[in-house]
C-alpha cells in the first residue's frame, strides 16, 4: 500500500509528517483561492482567519508539492490521521492526476489523494466563499489564533511558490494588498513561470512605492509553526 497527497497550502512548505518521497508538481482544472475558514490555527469562531482551498476552473492550473508514504498500513494510518486532523476545515477528500514540469499531457501520478472543501455556505459551516480584495486583505491582516496570525500563512505561502518557481498572481495580488493594509506596501517583482496560456495574471490594483527583493518584501515573516 502506497498513498500520495497533494499540497496546495501549508502542506507545500510545513507538511508536518512523515513522507519518503516529494515531487514537486501540478493539478488541472484547480485554482487555490482564499475562501475557506480557518477557526482552531490561524483565527478563532468569533474572528475566523482565511486560508487556502480548491475551486474547479476549466483549464486553471495549480502549482504544490505530492508526499508518498509508503511503509505499511501503520505508517498510512498515521500520516492520514494526522491530516484528518490538521485539515479538518476540509469536508471532502479527491483523487486528481498530477503532472510534473516535464510532461504537460501525461500524468506522472495517479489518484493522487487532496483535500478539497465543498464551496456551499449552508452546508459547509467553513466556507466563507469569494470577498473583495480589499476585504479578504483586512480579514488576513488582522486574523490570529494558537498556531499564529493570518498574515503569515499568506507570506509563506508567497514564499512557498516562490521557492519552487511557481509563483500565483492571485497569491502574490493578495499578499500585496495584505501589507497594504498593515502599511508596508511594496511592488514584489516575480519571474513568471506559468504553463498554461488560459492562466490569465491578475494586475496589481496597487501603485508600488518601493521595490524591494522578495527577501525584504517578506521580511515578516515568522519561523515555520
Amino acid at each position: 500500500m502506497v498513498f500520495w497527497i497533494f499540497g496546495y497550502g501549508s502542506l507545500v512548505w510545513n507538511p508536518g509528517f512523515e513522507y519518503d518521497e516529494k515531487l514537486i508538481g501540478y493539478i488541472k482544472d484547480y485554482r487555490r483561492v482564499f475562501d475557506l475558514a480557518c477557526i482552531d490555527h490561524r483565527g478563532t469562531p468569533e474572528k475566523p482567519a482565511r486560508t487556502c482551498t480548491l475551486d474547479e476552473s476549466k483549464g486553471a492550473i495549480c502549482w504544490g508539492a505530492a508526499y508518498c508514504v509508503r511503509g505499511g498500513p501503520e505508517k498510512e494510518e498515521e500520516a492520514m490521521e494526522y491530516l484528518e486532523r490538521r485539515e479538518c476545515e476540509y469536508d471532502s477528500k479527491t483523487l486528481v492526476d498530477f503532472f510534473t514540469e516535464e510532461d504537460s499531457l501525461h500524468p506522472a501520478l495517479t489518484g493522487v489523494i487532496v483535500f478539497t472543501s465543498t464551496p456551499d455556505k449552508v452546508n459547509n459551516k467553513y466556507y466563507l466563499g469569494p470577498a473583495p480584495l480589499e476585504e479578504m486583505a483586512s480579514q488576513i491582516a488582522t486574523a490570529s489564533g494558537p498556531c499564529g496570525n493570518n498574515q503569515d500563512y499568506i507570506f509563506k505561502m508567497e514564499k512557498a511558490l516562490h521557492d519552487i518557481s511557481h509563483e500565483d498572481d492571485y497569491i502574490t495580488e493578495l499578499a500585496n494588498e495584505v501589507r497594504k493594509v498593515l502599511g508596508i506596501t511594496v511592488s514584489v517583482p516575480m519571474e513568471k513561470k506559468l504553463l498554461s496560456p488560459s492562466q490569465t495574471p491578475l494586475k496589481s490594483h496597487i501603485s508600488p512605492v518601493k521595490i524591494l527583493p522578495l527577501s525584504e518584501a517578506i521580511a515578516a515573516v515568522a519561523a515555520d509553526s
